[in-house]
């Protein structure tokens, strides 16, 4: 059974072990559900009194993090340009996590998206999945006027990707099991940028990045940009936002 329906959830300014926890909640239960649902019905067939159709949930979280810096699994430590102190003197936070991807910053005045759903609820194709966030955030920029695209070779939102002006706006980064994803994305809205001169941003280390504060020469309102990319999220995949 197909379950269109997702929960919502604006943690607003959260640290990030403690987003990290939660997620991994969400992210377990479900996990867990879906292979006590199948276990109860690999044998019988579909309208069999004994058939489950319970359906899994759901989630997608906007938040945003205090300064920090996390490194994904295909990443390298020293890609994170400061030492203990160094990380104490900007008031940033490090950790070692389970997603795909290099290393990245998160910090306030970002977007940062944690749609923890199953895939089978959807389609179940992580690329796919993938290339709708991004379409997500494509559409979102497109709404202010700001053309962004795709990076061949590379996640992620980028403006001017076909020459030596390339700068990435969103990171992404996810994982899966049994097709249940955590993790997501990171939209530069209104971030301080200079964070990012402490890192190589996602292993590149000849590309730029940017914000939507940056490219519009003015602040944005947050609260407004997530309105905007939870529409383009809910209408591309089909959702029924709770």
């Amino acid at each position: 059974m197909k379950n269109k329906k997702v929960i919502f959830q604006d943690w607003g300014l959260t640290d990030y072990q403690v987003a990290w926890q939660r997620q991994e909640k969400l992210f377990g239960d479900t996990v867990k559900l879906k292979t006590e649902i199948r276990n109860r019905t690999l044998v019988l067939p579909e309208g069999d009194p004994g058939y489950d159709d319970t359906a899994t949930p759901n989630y997608l979280v906007f938040c945003e993090h205090p300064h920090v810096y996390t490194l994904g699994k295909s990443g390298k430590p020293e890609h994170l340009l400061l030492d203990e102190q160094g990380l104490k003197d900007k008031n940033a936070s490090y950790y070692p996590i389970n997603r795909g991807g290099d290393i990245t910053y998160h910090g306030p005045g970002q977007l940062v998206s944690y749609p923890i759903l199953d895939l089978d609820n959807f389609f179940t194709d992580i690329h796919l999945y993938l290339r709708t966030l991004e379409e997500a955030v494509i559409l979102t920029l497109a709404h202010y006027g700001l053309q962004a695209g795709r990076y061949p070779g590379y996640t992620g939102v980028w403006f001017d990707a076909d020459n030596n002006l390339a700068r990435k706006i969103c990171a992404m980064g996810v994982r899966c099991s049994r097709w249940v994803t955590m993790h997501g994305l990171a939209f530069n809205v209104n971030p301080d940028l200079d964070y990012f001169k402490n890192i190589v941003p996602c292993g590149i280390d000849d590309k730029a990045v940017t914000s939507m504060q940056a490219e519009l020469g003015r602040p944005v309102d947050i609260n407004e940009v997530k309105e905007i990319l939870k529409h383009h999220i809910s209408v591309l995949f089909g959702m029924e936002i709770m």
